[in-house]
């Protein structure tokens, strides 16, 4: 390891001044190494990859422990590592300045603060409310040197509320508010893409690929996207491979086990990467 934490903070914000940058989600730190090993340029934390490795749901790790995977992620790694950091974990923008303070102590390089409330009858927070919190975040920011990437999300289409005005809307106010990236999640046409990058520019897009597209990363730079993320992709592909050997082993089979990549190839990936 040899980049300061003010050096990838600098890195990861050149990654979005131009062009359109893979940000690939690691769940854990093995997963952190090899992304790194690979050739990406930085990775993001995935909230959901991890709550399922300590065996919750997304969105029911507390902090302190999101606290503690942002620091093993940073230190794993000398590439920049965006936080998915939720909602904020506050139920306040008080507390959600607080929190973002010390997510900004474990050396993260940018991080995003959602408007989701996970209640079904009321799944988005009041946009008022919402902007406030990313106000708050953004202060939190400012205060402690202001080079920490701040990405507002909108979950209108992972929430349940697919409603491309509304938004962009959001969107709209949070980069108002401060956020340096946009983010709606769940959008997945060139119509919808479109849309958004038009509202927001010139400010960067994050567009999440979670599964199977047609899309190019080519394709995408050319609509202005500025960063592509895969949420939860990389975790869940590696629980299809766990949930596929269980079945064989119990059915009482051994013929489901796999053959690649062998101990052997690990071992010698990870005495390279360490």
């Amino acid at each position: 390891m040899s980049s300061t934490i003010a050096e990838k903070r600098r890195a990861f914000r050149a990654l979005h001044a131009a062009g359109c940058f893979v940000l690939p989600n690691p769940w854990d730190v093995g997963s952190a190494r090899y992304l790194a090993s690979v050739g990406f340029k930085a990775l993001a934390t995935t909230s959901s990859g991890f709550a399922w490795s300590t065996g919750r749901p997304d969105n029911g790790v507390p902090r302190d422990t999101i606290l503690a995977h942002l620091r093993e992620v940073v230190g794993a790694t000398d590439l920049p590592v965006n936080a998915d950091f939720e909602s904020g974990f506050g139920k306040d923008p008080a507390e959600v300045a607080q929190s973002v303070r010390l997510a900004i102590d474990t050396g993260i390089a940018g991080l995003s603060i959602e408007d989701s409330t996970a209640d079904p009858k009321s799944p988005l927070l009041p946009l008022n409310v919402a902007v406030e919190r990313i106000a708050a975040a953004r202060r939190a920011i400012d205060e402690a040197g202001g080079d920490t990437l701040l990405v507002g999300r909108a979950e209108n289409f992972v929430a349940g509320v697919p409603d491309l005005e509304d938004a962009i809307a959001r969107l709209r106010a949070y980069a108002q508010a401060g956020a340096d990236c946009l983010y709606a999640p769940g959008i997945n046409t060139r119509e919808q893409i479109e849309a958004v990058v038009a509202a927001v520019r010139p400010k960067p897009v994050n567009l999440l690929i979670g599964g199977p597209s047609a899309f190019t990363l080519d394709e995408l730079t050319k609509l202005g996207v500025r960063r592509v993320s895969v949420g939860g992709a990389l975790a869940r592909a590696a629980w299809g491979g766990l949930v596929t050997s269980v079945q064989g082993l119990a059915d009482g089979r051994f013929d489901s086990l796999p053959k690649e990549p062998s101990g052997g190839w690990l071992n010698s990936m990870f005495n390279d990467v360490a």
